[in-house]
């Protein structure tokens, strides 16, 4: 119960990493709240967690995401905990990416997590305190073909936290940021295929995808006490894919040529 009674808004809520981390939440004793774009979905999540409420917010939208705050203070009256994680992916080559899709991952990934994480952190400021988790990407750290506005976006949210981190410590503030690796959701089951998953697979120590389950452990770590003094940080919850540089698969090296 190191989450008890703590108001735990999850953007992103209805599916995926979202749903398993508020999950996962719930199981600490929080209350959840699941603010998502599907407002259906939300609703449906919500039931399936047993309690908590269910909000439509669209985070690129100043008004969108100030209502949805307004609608959680009129409920609960204070956000303990916020799991920034609304986001969409992308995968469009360099050369080919076009403004339109360029303005609306960061306006999705970046902007919005911004603007969700702004408003919250003012109702966290009045009330004395609170945890934000943002939830950045290994590949807002490392080059990857396809990555370059979701990458870009995810690179802004990392450093926008730990601005945040030394912005907000004065008001008890707790702000780090959670980067996933290759995560086992119903969208990479979805599109990535055999070759995708042998190349992550082989570039990951552990040889294998996460679970969104693991990712909601690293949450309730980062959401709870135990993490009191862990300020401006990026967890990598991606099986040692970051720290990995050349690898062999046998139990020796391969002889020199």
């Amino acid at each position: 119960m190191r989450l008890k009674d703590k108001i735990a808004l999850v953007t992103g809520g209805a599916r995926g990493i979202g749903f398993a981390v508020a999950k996962a939440f719930v199981a600490e004793g929080a209350i959840p709240v699941i603010a998502d774009l599907n407002e259906d979905g939300a609703r449906e999540a919500v039931a399936k967690l047993g309690k908590g409420l269910a909000v439509g917010v669209n985070v690129a939208d100043a008004a969108s995401v100030n209502a949805m705050v307004d609608t959680i203070m009129k409920e609960y009256g204070r956000i303990d905990i916020l799991m920034n994680n609304a986001g969409i992916g992308g995968n469009t080559p360099f050369l080919d990416i076009g403004l339109e899709e360029w303005n609306r991952t960061i306006s999705i990934n970046l902007t919005g997590a911004f603007l969700v994480a702004q408003a919250c952190s003012k109702v966290m400021a009045a009330q004395g305190g609170g945890k934000i988790i943002n939830v950045a990407s290994l590949s807002g750290q490392r080059g990857g073909h396809g990555r370059g506005a979701y990458g870009a976006a995810k690179a802004g949210l990392e450093l926008l936290t730990k601005v945040m981190a030394v912005e907000l410590a004065e008001h008890n503030i707790n702000v780090n940021n959670i980067a996933p690796g290759a995560i086992e959701t119903e969208m990479a089951k979805f599109a990535h295929d055999k070759p995708t998953r042998a190349a992550y697979n082989y570039l990951i120590p552990m040889t294998r995808y996460g679970t969104p389950e693991e990712i909601g452990d690293a949450a309730v770590f980062l959401a709870s006490d135990e993490a009191r003094y862990v300020h401006g940080h990026t967890l990598n919850v991606d099986g040692g894919f970051r720290a990995a540089g050349l690898m062999f698969r046998g139990s020796k090296a391969a002889p020199p040529a």
